[in-house]
């Protein structure tokens, strides 16, 4: 079952404590697509990038069963993040942001791809993600859907709308607590569930995540132990991304609770993968034998 990925695909330069790399690619579609790429193919990317967009990025996700018919060319500047972070590798500081390309950027789905079934309007305004849900014409999907602090502070209005036309929403804890507007995690799924989607997700970092479901069905998981991060950025896009791409390979767009748990672990464990070193250097190199090497060995610790 074919996939559609809209977000942002940037350039990022990013410092650690230890090292910094530039150049890279970067945003939240990007990583999102190339995770999924792992469990189902065709992935439908769709996105904008401007003159000055690094040409080997764009053939690494080709190469992986990501299409770019969606990703429009622009003669501005692409989207840039430039960021460090600091000695617990949790927190960070975006030195800059250069909009660029985005800033009048508005969703071009093409026909060929619009009626995928597995929709992820990934992390970006609640603006462009009601244009691509408008534009996807399958009479039956599963969308999943990602947010930021910002649109919950900027554009909350709309990303209530938004919540009404999902079935998954993922989220980090902080801008779960915020929009939620409770400090308790477990009431704060539960006041999210009461938004519209089906499902979320609370996404707790290096500690896992819980996922939240009908007739309060919770599920509470610890990430994969990882003994070095280089680099967190794209983490989370990854894994909404893996969670995506092995819902797809499911068939279908009604899903259990128990298939969305078995997404998220994939997704836990391809996030570990990116986690290893900047960027997408490590994820792309993944095969299939090291993913259920590290899918069994997480069953193994996290089972009593």
């Amino acid at each position: 079952m074919s996939i559609i990925i809209g977000g942002t695909i940037a350039i990022d330069n990013v410092s650690t404590p230890t090292d910094s790399a530039q150049n890279l690619l970067g945003g939240s579609a990007s990583y999102a697509s190339l995770a999924a790429s792992y469990f189902s193919r065709p992935v439908h990317l769709v996105g904008i990038v401007g003159h000055d967009y690094p040409e080997e990025h764009l053939q690494m996700l080709e190469s992986h069963g990501v299409t770019l018919d969606g990703v429009e060319r622009s003669e501005g500047e692409s989207f840039t993040w430039d960021g460090e972070y600091h000695d617990n590798m949790n927190d960070r500081t975006t030195h800059k942001v250069g909009l660029n390309v985005l800033e009048s950027w508005e969703v071009s789905i093409p026909a060929a791809v619009a009626d995928s079934r597995i929709v992820v309007p990934a992390n970006m305004s609640p603006d462009n993600q009601i244009q691509m849900l408008d534009q996807c014409t399958a009479a039956e999907k599963f969308v999943i859907a990602d947010t930021m602090d910002l649109w919950i502070e900027i554009a909350n209005d709309r990303l209530h709308e938004v919540m009404q036309r999902i079935d998954l929403l993922v989220i980090n804890e902080g801008e779960a607590r915020e929009f939620a507007g409770t400090s308790n995690l477990i009431l704060a799924g539960e006041k999210l569930l009461e938004k519209g989607p089906e499902y979320v997700v609370i996404k707790l970092g290096e500690f896992g995540a819980i996922l939240f479901g009908p007739g309060d069905r919770m599920f509470r998981f610890h990430a994969w132990p990882l003994k070095e991060i280089v680099d967190p950025t794209g983490a989370g896009d990854t894994f909404l991304g893996a969670m995506a791409g092995y819902l797809a390979s499911l068939g279908g767009v009604e899903f259990s609770f128990e298939q969305i748990r078995d997404a998220i672990l994939r997704g836990s464990i391809l996030a570990s993968f990116t986690c290893e070193d900047f960027s997408t250097r490590r994820l792309e190199k993944v095969n299939d034998d090291e993913i259920g090497q590290r899918l069994t060995a997480l069953r193994e610790i996290s089972h009593w």
